[in-house]
């Protein structure tokens, strides 16, 4: 009986390795036409090709057939990322992603060259200086768009609502992103997260400190938490603004490819707002980092949800550095809300919808904020 449980796990095993290599044999067939490919393009294209390019192009599309997400970048390319989490780059100052062949606005980023000519989150970015998008990988088009700083641009766009497609002029500049600014709106604290680079959590921290001293402890009556138009940035910056409001329990679940490999951000440490009423702003430029946040307050109802459906980007990338000082950005998990829920493609659904009128005439109005304002002024509960 021994003998034969050895001979069915001997043929079972001889069996399960030769099934694994004809898929290994069918694999290196196919590298091999790759490489196949290459030859021909190199030798009978129309004009001669920079093989580097090409292959950086090869493994691009690779990564982007994946995801919109998911991409290569090249050392240059790799090195700017690297100073944008610092919260200094040079650009026109929007977070994009590719959609239907066309780059999409996530959002513009406060006080950059985008927001100041009016970029929307949501507009469709077709044409950079009169080259047609349609066609571009994410990186080529995000490429047109980075230049010298002071040097200008048009790219047009169309806009939900707009007939017609709109040129916008903008002049490129060294973007010094300040994540957190905050100001008192009578006995309100309104504090704007810009974006979750390496400053968020300690500005977050600064600035309910300030606020609490300039209102006055016994005064102030709750926070406003404005991530509006904020495209995000690092997961565990991310979790430490989070952590500030709440005492206890999960912040956020990441789950990758093995469904039972699961990391959890559990909150710890205290409320250093002190349990006032919250509000949270949110809108369809409010991604990533921002509904993780957001995700986390409304499922432990800290605070209320405004605003208009965020973007919905549930998952995160990592950064693989390759040898040559580039580097890959792919896909690796998809993060999960206390309450279970993935956000990925859905987003954070507010408790109270309300919609942002945009006013040609007055920029310096804002509904969504005023509406904030007058639900603590009225001094509401949050349960």
């Amino acid at each position: 009986m021994k003998l034969f449980f050895t001979f069915i796990f001997f043929i079972s095993s001889f069996f399960s390795f030769n099934y694994l290599s004809a898929n290994n044999q069918d694999l290196y067939k196919k590298l091999e036409v790759f490489g196949d490919v290459f030859d021909i393009i190199k030798q009978d294209y129309v004009e001669e090709i920079n093989d580097e390019e090409v292959i950086e192009y090869a493994i691009n599309g690779m990564l982007q057939s994946l995801d919109p997400f998911s991409s290569y970048m090249a050392s240059e390319i790799y090195s700017d990322m690297q100073e944008e989490t610092k919260g200094k780059f040079g650009g026109l100052g929007i977070e994009v992603t590719m959609e239907n062949g066309y780059v999409k606005v996530i959002s513009p980023i406060d006080d950059t060259p985008a927001a100041k000519a009016g970029v929307r989150p949501g507009d469709y970015i077709t044409h950079i200086d009169d080259v047609d998008v349609l066609g571009l990988t994410l990186a080529e088009a995000v490429e047109l768009l980075r230049g010298p700083v002071g040097k200008s641009l048009t790219i047009t766009v169309v806009r939900i609502g707009e007939e017609d497609p709109l040129n916008i002029e903008l002049k490129r500049a060294i973007i010094t992103v300040q994540a957190v600014k905050f100001r008192p709106e009578g006995n309100i604290g309104y504090i704007r997260l810009i974006s979750f680079s390496e400053q968020a959590d300690k500005g977050i921290k600064n600035a309910i400190k300030e606020l609490t001293t300039s209102i006055g402890s016994e005064n102030i009556e709750g926070f406003i938490l404005d991530l509006r138009n904020n495209p995000g940035g690092l997961l565990d910056q991310s979790a430490k603004v989070t952590n500030n409001f709440l005492r206890s329990g999960e912040i956020v679940s990441i789950k990758g490819r093995d469904k039972n490999d699961i990391s959890r951000f559990t909150a710890s440490g205290g409320d250093i707002a002190s349990d006032k009423p919250m509000i949270v702003l949110i809108n369809q430029g409010s991604a990533s980092a921002s509904e993780i946040v957001a995700g986390a307050l409304q499922d432990h109802k800290r605070a209320i949800i405004i605003g208009e459906q965020s973007y919905g980007k549930g998952s995160v990338q990592t950064i693989f550095p390759l040898k040559d000082l580039s580097a890959i950005r792919m896909t690796t998990a998809l993060y999960y809300t206390p309450s279970g829920d993935s956000i990925h493609k859905v987003g954070i659904t507010p408790d109270i919808e309300v919609e942002f009128i945009y006013n040609e005439d007055d920029n310096e109005q804002d509904n969504q904020l005023d509406y904030a304002l007058d639900l603590l002024n009225k001094d509401s509960v949050i349960e």
